[in-house]
């Protein structure tokens, strides 16, 4: 599988906008190459403005130009959607105060990642649609070798139902969005350090001599 590495602070910006997630998503919706008029129409949006943020994803490699067709008089471009791995690292220095910045564009990508998954969930569950099947929430225990491997075993699995089988008339589409964390515990009461009663500075747990009783 093709992996693209996202290293830059302008790559992350473009990457984690949440408009431009879900102009992916819509292409990865219509499992086949589509023009900026059809993004633009199922968005209910005029195509300039997509158009603009299409651009800014060709810059980064996640939109490519598969073909272009002439329709009355004007070159259509069909562009497809980058379907490989695609990997957040920061090549900066841990001191480098361009970390900070770096991390905090890539958790408003996690976050608009999971903002748009989790409003298309309910949404499908409000239509009453039974959501209990297409529900997992299970405690894995494996090493980070042994982990990594599942995600991309479960990856691989998923890539032969990436692309629309226009032959097949029963074919719906479904969202599938996958996340693996490591449990971190929580301090105990035990383990968290405890505040001296008597500390420097801290008058009100010693007598004062001068209102001592003569």
């Amino acid at each position: 599988m093709q992996q693209k590495v996202l290293s830059t602070i302008e790559e992350i910006k473009i990457y984690s906008d949440p408009y431009r997630i879900q102009i992916l998503n819509m292409f990865n919706k219509q499992g086949r190459p589509s023009t900026v008029k059809e993004i633009a129409d199922k968005l209910g949006e005029v195509p300039a403005k997509v158009h603009y943020h299409v651009k800014k994803l060709e810059k980064i490699g996640l939109l490519t130009i598969v073909s272009t067709r002439e329709i009355n008089g004007i070159i259509a471009k069909y562009y497809e959607p980058f379907q490989g791995e695609i990997h957040l690292r920061h090549e900066d220095e841990d001191h480098s105060p361009l970390k900070q910045v770096f991390l905090s564009e890539t958790l408003k990508l996690f976050n608009g990642m999971y903002e748009q998954s989790r409003q298309m969930f309910m949404k499908q569950a409000e239509h009453g649609e039974n959501m209990f099947r297409q529900i997992s929430d299970k405690t894995l225990y494996a090493s980070r070798e042994e982990v990594e491997k599942l995600f991309k075993d479960i990856i691989k699995m998923c890539e032969p139902y990436t692309k629309r089988n226009e032959q097949k008339e029963d074919q719906e589409v479904f969202q599938l969005f996958t996340t693996m964390s490591k449990h971190v515990d929580e301090p105990t009461e035990s383990k968290k350090s405890k505040v001296p009663q008597d500390q420097p500075g801290d008058q009100s747990s010693k007598p004062n001599d001068d209102a001592k009783e003569k």
